[in-house]
């Protein structure tokens, strides 16, 4: 019977925390960036890590478990136990120590019944004979215990390690642990109202010879009271004693399985055995029986219990989370490693990497964004090796340089009516300045656009340099900036116009002009400079 409605306890149990694990929703783990969850003793690891010195994140603060449980308690003794609402139950805190082991810290208090449901003779020495039993006298032996233990554990989980999924709903776990027990084991000998010892109610069951456990055990409950008066045989003489009990050094054992019900809560399914070297938890000696089933008595506890998770600014006790979440979240989508910068090959050095380049052009050729040598004039000779690089339609085709062959309007014309190659200023015409906000290195559409038109003169004049003039330098803060303006100007047409950045003279600092206007003309003859200029005041250069 006992067997039975322990298995319906469990199966309950089970469909319970099944219900409960079906309404959780798992996900991911915490940020390992996060600063305000590493205590401080860990933080000069956490800031290495961050500055990418150190591969691995420091182990962040995590939350207690506060556990409370109820459920079934019985004693695997001499004898046989039987089913008991009494009030069994346990608390318990539990810290974890990493993702595999934690420590818990739990009081079980239990108080066990058992009643044999055979006769059995007296012994003179027992705690029966004391109360006025004649020695070999037939009696059902009975007990109730008051169990309290407190005990040191080590849990061990290891199912939170998962390969194909971050977090866990359910945990596994098994525990061992030493403490100490006291108990106090009575006998239900003497009707508590009258005083007097079961003789008579023991000798009608035994008449009545009932030949099952159902039947005797019904008998019993219907005959005795509920009084267990009688304190049943101990060592107390020859072993310590707290608060008048017995006590006896324990070792458990058990497993469990928590279903989680949310970031704070679960629910928990488990089972222990506690043990101890004592033949009396039961207040019967195997001796008694005549024979040798058993030497020592074990306590056992079936239970439910509700568990929280207490803490701020912690993550969640460690054995639900996954270790390797932040090994496959930067796997996939990498935010804190460390990457190479990539190193692209191209072979012409004409700034167009070999993935994407379409030719392979002489060293110093102009090309456009896809590597091809650009031919300004279409007149099929590219730039590079064209010596009249704008050759007008009507002049075309061209010989192999380049030089197309123009009909003379008539007999007068001279060489000003063609444009000197080395006159830039007059190829490019006047060139419209770019204008920026007061104190800002953006470039807004209309500066965009301003620059677009820049570059389809210069795209017709691939001969000619243009110069980038920024002004004012009468600060640190001003000398930053006029640099910061040249430099985007100069790096939109590169990046965005498709322009070499060999073609540009860079310019900043000039007195006699707006500081927030960038002016750009057409290089003079023999004039040059260089196309980039280190930052006079890096740290305050704007982005």
């Amino acid at each position: 019977m006992v067997s039975k409605k322990y298995t319906l306890l469990a199966a309950s149990l089970c469909l319970l925390a099944s219900y409960g694990f079906a309404q959780v929703k798992t996900g991911g783990s915490y940020d390992p960036s996060d600063s305000s969850l590493v205590p401080s003793k860990r933080m000069p690891q956490h800031t290495e890590f961050l500055n990418g010195t150190y591969n691995f994140p420091a182990k962040p603060r995590n939350q207690w478990e506060l556990g409370v449980k109820y459920g079934l308690a019985h004693i695997s003794g001499d004898i046989p136990s039987v089913f008991f609402t009494a009030p069994n139950f346990g608390v318990h805190i539990r810290k974890s120590f990493g993702y595999v082991f934690s420590a818990r810290l739990e009081y079980v208090y239990g108080e066990p019944r058992g009643l044999n449901w055979k006769q059995t003779g007296v012994n003179a020495q027992s705690a029966w004979a004391t109360v006025g039993y004649a020695p070999g006298q037939l009696i059902y032996n009975n007990y109730k215990t008051r169990v309290q233990d407190l005990s040191l554990q080590g849990v061990i989980t290891l199912n939170n390690i998962r390969f194909h999924k971050a977090k866990t709903g359910m945990n596994f776990y098994l525990l061992a642990g030493i403490g100490g027990m006291i108990y106090d084991a009575r006998h239900n000998a003497a009707n508590d109202a009258t005083g007097t010892i079961y003789t008579a109610e023991f000798g009608s069951i035994s008449g009545n010879v009932y030949e099952n456990r159902k039947d005797t055990r019904k008998a019993l409950k219907d005959a005795l009271d509920d009084s267990y008066e009688t304190r049943a045989e101990n060592d107390k003489d020859v072993l310590p004693t707290l608060f008048d009990d017995t006590f006896r050094p324990s070792f458990t054992l058990g497993g469990g399985i928590a279903f989680k019900l949310s970031n704070k809560w679960n629910l928990a399914l488990e089972d222990r055995w506690t043990f101890v070297k004592d033949d009396l938890l039961d207040g019967q000696r195997w001796a008694e029986q005549g024979d040798l089933t058993r030497d020592y008595d074990a306590f056992h506890f079936l239970s439910l219990g509700l568990n929280y998770n207490l803490g701020k600014k912690s993550v969640e006790p460690l054995y639900w989370l996954n270790p390797l979440d932040y090994a496959y979240s930067e796997i996939r989508n990498p935010r804190l490693m460390r990457l190479p910068k990539p190193v692209l090959p191209d072979s012409d050095g004409d700034g167009i990497t070999d993935q994407f380049d379409q030719e392979q052009t002489p060293a110093g050729a102009p090309v456009n964004s896809h590597g091809v040598a650009l031919d300004t004039d279409g007149d099929g000779v590219p730039d590079y090796k064209d010596k009249e690089l704008v050759t007008p339609t009507y002049c075309q085709p061209v010989d192999a340089d380049g030089v197309g062959k123009c009909p003379c309007p008539d007999s007068t014309c001279f060489d000003k009516y063609m444009v000197r190659q080395d006159d830039c200023a007059t190829a490019l015409g006047a060139l419209p300045s770019v204008s920026f906000k007061s104190g800002s290195n953006n470039l807004d559409a209309d500066a965009k656009a301003v620059l677009a038109t820049v570059a389809a003169r210069l795209r017709n004049s691939p001969q000619c340099k243009v110069v980038v003039v920024g002004y004012c330098s009468s600060s640190k803060k001003e000398q930053q900036l006029s640099w910061d303006h040249v430099n985007k100007v100069i790096t939109h047409l590169v990046e965005s116009e498709g322009i070499s950045s060999d073609r540009f003279v860079f310019n900043y600092g000039q007195e006699g002009g707006d500081c927030n206007t960038v002016d750009l003309r057409g290089a003079t003859t023999g004039e040059d400079g260089p196309a980039t200029v280190a930052p006079p005041h890096p740290n305050l250069r704007k982005k």
